[in-house]
């Protein structure tokens, strides 16, 4: 007889992603819904992972990550950011961000905090927070620009919130903040012992001649943040699940007091091979932004023509898109329908809020090869 054990997550079933790309794979569609690429990652980078591997770093690493790729992380945070790191207290590599997201609530919310996030919102942070105990408040990013509403994120500031996590460039909104957006963060913090949790997984990819106006960049928030992100976005080596959090030495240290029993350490042979890479080519990631902006730009002129209407998508790699001209269908059930009788997958949006306002909008993921966009292209104008 199996135990009767209450759920500590009563309300989450599987993941929106797991859902749509299995549905994918069932009906033969093609696959926008999950963030993935479906290229490789550059050369040098998987050959550097088989020479570690061939040369015998097949044991633990450092708990906090190899110092090779913890000093190349540094370096790279401070010529993008302009603000050095202490290797040996302040970087620490982790299986993924989501990991590192995980970790750094872990670590900071205890029973009866308050973590304000903003919806919609990316689907492991509410499930992180209640884990430890903590209590979700959402702050809304209304639909179609999708801004931060700071007058309301003030209202829901208490003496219970612990902790604000942001996510810049955005998913799923392909939003980017502003610098007047960090100062109206700072200024709300201000004074405040409350720990920021910033989600710049997405760093490398702003669209338009903007800027990724990282956390770090402010020097008030950079003392009170979390800042993670991620070498599978980078790379296009999702599958890897490797990232990194920095934060100042204080917050640091309960970090890795959760890390090291959360996750322990990540795979060394890849560690050893992106350390590799970052030295041979720092400026690979400064190329992201127009290479995805292309794979934008293409996807987008693959929708012209189609009954989809695009809204804007300022950073990341991917698009929303109001389908409302095509039918009345709620986003989930549209979602389904488009998969499994037009042939491709998409993400409905509403499942990012726990009220699932539903403004018949889907996203999809333009990280993909051409010849795939202009094949699910071909498919979304026959709708």
């Amino acid at each position: 007889m199996s135990p009767n054990l209450p759920s500590r997550l009563p309300d989450v079933g599987t993941t929106i992603f797991t859902v749509m790309s299995r549905l994918a794979a069932e009906h033969g569609a093609i696959n926008l819904s999950q963030g993935f690429p479906d290229f490789a990652p550059p050369t040098l980078l998987t050959e550097r992972v088989a020479h570690h591997m061939a040369a015998g770093a097949n044991q633990y690493a450092p708990m906090a990550g190899t110092p090779a790729l913890r000093e190349a992380i540094a370096a790279k945070v401070e010529r993008l950011y302009g603000a050095r790191y202490d290797v040996e207290h302040e970087v620490t590599v982790t299986a993924g961000a989501t990991q590192a997201i995980f970790t750094a609530i872990a670590a900071c919310v205890h029973p009866g905090d308050e973590v304000i996030v903003f919806a919609p919102v990316y689907d492991s942070y509410g499930p992180s927070v209640v884990l430890a105990g903590g209590r979700v408040i959402e702050a809304h990013l209304r639909h179609p620009d999708y801004r931060p509403d700071w007058a309301e994120v003030r209202g829901l500031i208490g003496p219970k919130t612990r902790m604000i996590v942001i996510n810049t460039p955005h998913n799923p909104t392909a939003t980017v903040w502003s610098a007047q957006d960090m100062a109206e963060l700072a200024a709300l913090v201000r004074g405040s012992d409350i720990v920021v949790v910033a989600d710049e997984v997405y760093e490398h990819m702003v669209f338009d001649g903007g800027r990724h106006e990282s956390v770090i960049r402010h020097a008030e928030l950079r003392e009170r943040s979390f800042v993670i992100s991620s070498f599978g976005k980078t790379y296009h080596c999702t599958g890897w699940k490797i990232a990194y959090c920095v934060a100042p030495r204080a917050l640091m240290a309960e970090f890795r007091k959760a890390h090291q029993f959360v996750v322990f350490t990540v795979h060394h042979p890849s560690q050893l091979a992106i350390a590799d890479f970052m030295n041979a080519r720092p400026d690979f990631a400064d190329d992201l932004s127009a290479f995805y902006q292309h794979k934008r730009d293409f996807f987008r002129a693959q929708l012209a023509g189609s009954r989809f209407r695009p809204l804007p998508s300022a950073g990341t790699y991917f698009q929303l898109v109001r389908y409302d001209a095509i039918n009345d269908m709620a986003d989930t059930e549209f979602c389904r329908w488009l998969t499994t009788e037009q042939g491709v997958a998409a993400i409905p949006v509403s499942v990012f809020s726990t009220d699932r306002r539903d403004d018949r909008v889907v996203r999809f993921c333009f990280a993909k090869n051409d010849e795939t966009l202009a094949a699910a292209g071909e498919r979304l104008r026959r709708i």
